[in-house]
């Protein structure tokens, strides 16, 4: 592949040529940063491993600069911590036997710009007509991080862009600088995350530089998952040890007018409804 800036890569662990390893993708995920493929989508990951009938393609949009450090990265310049983190995301694409990682070098100021993001959107349309996976992980609409609402803006875009014979199945929001516990339901997808638990802490492990650097993702995103699997239901037992949240984000495509800000204000409105349905039911609504 050919790509917009001279720094992003295409590596493929297994050393198959890269047009045979992203046409046999099935999963792939499209996260803002290194890490946020592991972190967040890791669902992909787990569905595939050691499954000679799927395969996860990883696509990184921005260059991880500018991340918190401490300890021994605390003096590391940005452009260091930019290789660190693109060896780190090589590393986990060898510990999660990924088909293929594409790194594609963006910085988060390109992304959040509308005029670098529709050439970021170009680029993932490009990915997403040779990949034809059949499910799509990418950010929620529903994200605090502003970096994370423009990959999902340019990933709804990307996939407007395809026919429809080239679209996937199902495209699901994650959960990252927010929680979906709050999504109604009947919209929530649930993703177990009981496959495999050692190797979705190894993929966190990975990133060395964010957790020494002082954030304990590995800790914080184990302690989401197990509490989805808790707090699912109040009347059943538990039906995995963990889970993560998504919301299906698949409607988008079904109606192009609908845009992801005006889709997520729809589900918020839903959310609101069902809290005062329950203080009506006791008499205090």
């Amino acid at each position: 592949m050919r790509f917009r800036n001279p720094t992003a890569e295409i590596f493929v662990p297994d050393g198959k040529s890269e047009d045979e390893a992203l046409r046999q993708t099935t999963h792939l995920g499209i996260g803002a940063h290194p890490d946020d493929l592991e972190i967040n989508m890791a669902h992909g990951i787990l569905e595939c491993f050691g499954r000679a009938d799927r395969r996860f393609t990883g696509v990184t949009c921005t260059d991880g600069a500018g991340s918190a450090r401490a300890g021994v990265y605390a003096d590391y310049s940005n452009e260091q911590m930019v290789e660190v983190r693109r060896q780190e995301q090589r590393a986990a694409a060898h510990v999660g036997r990924y088909g293929a990682m594409i790194q594609l070098a963006y910085t988060s100021a390109q992304v959040k710009s509308p005029a670098s993001r529709a050439e970021l959107t170009l680029e993932l349309a490009d990915i997403l007509r040779i990949a034809r996976p059949k499910v799509v992980y990418t950010h929620n609409p529903a994200d605090k991080h502003a970096t994370h609402i423009a990959v999902c803006s340019a990933t709804i875009a990307a996939l407007r862009m395809l026919k429809p014979d080239e679209r996937p199945e199902r495209v699901y929001g994650c959960e990252g600088w927010r929680g979906l516990d709050w999504l109604p339901d009947s919209h929530k997808v649930v993703l177990s995350m009981d496959a495999h638990p050692n190797l979705a802490m190894a993929l966190m492990g990975v990133f060395d530089s964010q957790i020494t650097g002082g954030k304990r993702y590995d800790i914080a995103a184990a302690g989401r998952r197990a509490a989805n699997a808790s707090f699912l239901e109040s009347h059943a037992v538990d039906t995995a040890s963990a889970a993560a949240f998504a919301v299906d984000l698949t409607p988008l495509l079904a109606d192009e007018t609908l845009t992801p800000a005006a889709y997520v204000q729809r589900l918020i409105g839903e959310f609101q409804a069902e809290v005062r349905k329950e203080w009506t039911a006791i008499g205090e609504g």
